[in-house]
């Protein structure tokens, strides 16, 4: 494999627009495939006196003594910003250089002003060529995540999640706690998609099981969930004991069998765009041809190909928030869209939840982990959670049917 790659300048105003042009030559059986160029758009390194004025326009003090101002311990945190971008912000605070009383606050001022895409590194490119060129959720890089991500200790869920370990945001609207608030979810998902005793239902990405122990437990349904975290398995499959549920690790790809209702909760955002038409051909593989299948996921205003560098490092590697414009792409000739349904702010609440639930039980779980882990956790559960207030990032319950269906659907909240 042969990969070139150039930078033209257009211009030398800040931010600077770049046209990266890069080739990328594969030899197989005499055949040659070329990438065409595509343009990117670099955000140069602002001075630290620029960034320090881009804080104070939207009511962010360094040193300051609000809830919501950054507290500076090492000067290098500008440098490290500016030459890093949110990689070099988000590292800085795992190892101590900052802190903030309120996190949360903070980053949704800093969202709402769009001040994090005026700090962006040259290191960027890196990824986005990445993504351009190689599929970074293939089938050989699909059980990466569970073992990064997943499997860092069922411990630390147990505590954070509410008592059926649902990871996945919940549903807020008569709700008064996280228990209610996520049983209310699994009760509405089971009502959008019609589920029966005796139907057979396929979770693709069940986590510890919790949507189909709810699903078999109160439907009486045949329930099949697949993860590719072995830690969700052991654990799940002990929880699921005395249910006709089952957790098997496996990856979407390898599903076999039919089924009458389909889910999958908070896993598309592991699928990347490359695979979504693969994806949605494997449920429309496995569905009944009268069947339902729902697609929880959280999704993003724009069409990308990559996540955030620190998300991507230290949270959910090989993943990717889905645009409206990407799912409806990868749909199209296979399913009719019945209901489109978003509750993004309710995310804000949970992972909310999440974080105060994890401070109560660091005591117990710091033997377990490092400060920097916790510092990491909770610029994780923070940061997203400013993600979801400042309408960065949305929660789509999606629900389709397969073309051809004769039966009428009604949408319900």
């Amino acid at each position: 494999m042969v990969i070139n790659a150039k930078v033209e300048i257009i211009n030398n105003k800040n931010p600077i627009r770049a046209r990266i042009g890069f080739s990328k030559t594969l030899k197989s059986d005499s055949r040659v495939i070329h990438c065409a160029y595509y343009t990117v758009f670099i955000i140069m390194s602002v001075s630290k006196e620029t960034l320090l004025e881009l804080l104070s326009q939207v009511d962010i003090e360094v040193n300051g003594t609000r809830p919501w101002d950054i507290t500076i311990h090492n000067d290098q945190v500008f440098q490290r910003t500016l030459a890093q971008g949110s990689l070099g912000f988000g590292e800085s605070y795992m190892d101590g250089w900052w802190d903030c009383e309120a996190l949360d606050q903070m980053l949704t001022k800093v969202f709402n002003a769009d001040i994090e895409k005026s700090v962006r590194s040259w290191k960027l490119l890196g990824a986005v060529v990445t993504a351009k060129l190689f599929n970074q959720q293939s089938k050989s890089k699909a059980f990466e995540i569970g073992e990064q991500h997943y499997d860092v200790g069922n411990d630390l869920y147990t505590k954070m999640l509410d008592d059926r370990m649902v990871y996945t945001c919940g549903y807020w609207e008569d709700a008064n706690t996280l228990n209610e608030a996520q049983e209310a979810k699994l009760e509405l998902i089971c009502k959008k998609i019609g589920l029966k005793k005796g139907m057979r239902l396929l979770d693709i990405g069940c986590g510890w099981g919790s949507f189909i122990q709810y699903a078999a437990e109160k439907y009486g349904a045949e329930c099949i969930g697949v993860t590719v975290s072995k830690e969700q398995v052991d654990l799940a499959n002990r929880r699921l004991e005395e249910t006709t549920a089952k957790v098997q690790l496996m990856d979407y790809r390898d599903i076999t069998g039919k089924f009458d209702r389909v889910v999958s909760l908070g896993m598309f955002e592991h699928v990347g765009v490359r695979n979504y038409k693969t994806f949605m051909s494997t449920v429309d593989r496995v569905l009944d041809a009268e069947g339902v299948f729902l697609l929880h996921t959280i999704g993003g205003l724009q069409s990308v190909n990559t996540t955030d560098p620190w998300i991507e490092k230290y949270i959910f590697t090989n993943s990717m928030l889905p645009s409206s414009a990407q799912i409806t792409e990868a749909i199209e000739g296979t399913f009719i869209l019945e209901d489109w349904h978003n509750f993004g702010t309710d995310y804000d609440k949970t992972l909310l939840e999440w974080h105060k639930n994890f401070l109560q039980a660091w005591p117990e779980l710091q033997d377990q982990y490092s400060d920097r882990f916790k510092r990491m956790w909770e610029f994780y559960l923070l940061s997203s959670a400013a993600s979801f207030r400042s309408r960065k990032n949305q929660l789509w319950q999606i629900v389709l049917k397969k073309q051809g269906s004769k039966k009428p659907y009604r949408s319900l909240r």
